[in-house]
């Protein structure tokens, strides 16, 4: 059941999300699954888009009770074969639906599934050994984001020490008058605190024995603090040239670096909690920066070669990857990522990089460019780059 609405009716919280643009909420209200998908297109009157007004399409799904049984290993190898998956080997089947688990490899033969994908029929010539290469391309490309993230955070965590200390003090993150919500910044010192409380590190167990300072300075506290908590505090850090000088040196502007450092942490938990990456579409997207001062992409948006639809890359891996190209070049100018990241496409050359995000001519980006070594290396050890 659907229909169309006026947002008069609808809370001040769906409004400031839609913004205008695209975007879809779901929540649940007694035992409906509504979802609210906000649109701009031409179906709408032109005068009713001038009026400043948000329409959406409103979508009621009546949920019911999970009642799908727990199949047992063969159970599951005779359904996948049952649905159309053509299965090379059923012992290596058993054993990875055993290892891994059925469900999450499923992740990996979604995409093989016919439209509409809710009938769950493979299309033709679908295999379990194909579904099994994505699994570890996508297991590699998280291996390889996560150590080149680490470089990343810990040069940016040493650039905001460094400056915010010089700036305001050793004790900077602990001064609310350098902060613009209160709210947010007790909430980011309590976690600040805990993560004090809890941690075994010999260097806190000293600074504890010889000062009775109720937290480090932020050279030592920051150092068992996560990601998230470092991105929140520069979120909420009140603007200043502190705040600039540090967004400055990545070559971005205050505001876009705010919201890249936030993306990365989000991939960070992606991948510590070993998620599929490699076809995501990210929940906390990066903004597209205005002026980057540092060699960046000049696409951001891909076309379906079938539907003609147009969509935008920055929740796509593409556009992460190229924020980590572009950090780690400005990290480590001799950084070898990008390369990795290529030879990894090559080992696995079924994998669909429009799927990714990747845009139609993506390697004529200057970001993406590579040296002649490269190439010659790569003809010479796995053939010609596809």
């Amino acid at each position: 059941m659907g229909l169309q609405i006026r947002t008069n009716g609808l809370s001040s919280i769906l409004k400031s999300a839609a913004l205008s643009k695209q975007f879809e909420i779901s929540l649940v209200i007694s035992n409906y699954l509504i979802t609210f998908a906000s649109t701009c297109s031409p179906r709408f009157s032109s005068d009713q888009r001038a009026q400043g007004e948000l329409f959406f399409d409103l979508n009621f799904m009546p949920r019911v009770p999970y009642s799908k049984p727990p199949l047992t290993f063969h159970e599951q190898l005779q359904q996948l074969k049952d649905r159309g998956l053509v299965i090379e080997k059923d012992s290596k089947c058993l054993f990875l639906l055993e290892t891994i688990s059925y469900y999450r490899l499923s992740g990996y033969w979604y995409p093989m599934l016919q439209m509409p994908k809710s009938d769950h029929v493979f299309k033709p010539n679908s295999s379990f050994n194909a579904s099994f290469n994505l699994y570890c391309f996508d297991r590699e490309l998280r291996k390889l984001v996560t150590a080149e993230l680490e470089k990343i955070e810990i040069a940016i965590r040493a650039k905001m020490i460094y400056v915010l200390s010089h700036e305001y003090g050793a004790f900077w993150f602990s001064d609310a008058t350098l902060f613009s919500d209160s709210s947010k910044f007790h909430s980011t010192l309590h976690k600040i605190t805990e993560e004090y409380n809890r941690s075994k590190e010999d260097f806190i167990a000293s600074f504890k024995v010889k000062y009775n300072n109720p937290l480090p300075p932020s050279w030592i506290i920051l150092e068992i603090s996560s990601f998230g908590v470092l991105s929140n505090l520069y979120q909420n850090l009140r603007p200043g040239r502190a705040k600039r000088e540090i967004s400055h040196h990545f070559g971005l502007d205050d505001s876009t670096f705010e919201s890249w450092i936030h993306s990365i942490a989000y991939i960070r938990n992606v991948c510590a909690h070993h998620s599929r990456l490699w076809n995501k579409a990210l929940r906390i997207a990066p903004v597209i920066p205005n002026n980057p001062q540092k060699t960046w992409l000049s696409v951001y948006h891909t076309k379906n070669t079938n539907s003609g639809s147009i969509r935008n890359i920055n929740n796509r891996t593409y556009y992460i990857l190229s924020m980590i190209i572009y950090f780690s070049k400005i990290i480590n100018p001799k950084t070898k990522f990008k390369d990795k990241f290529l030879e990894l496409l090559i080992k696995y050359p079924n994998v669909d990089t429009y799927a990714m995000g990747f845009t139609k001519n993506w390697k004529e980006e200057e970001l993406w460019k590579v040296k002649k070594s490269f190439l010659k290396r790569i003809v010479s050890n796995w053939g010609i780059m596809k």
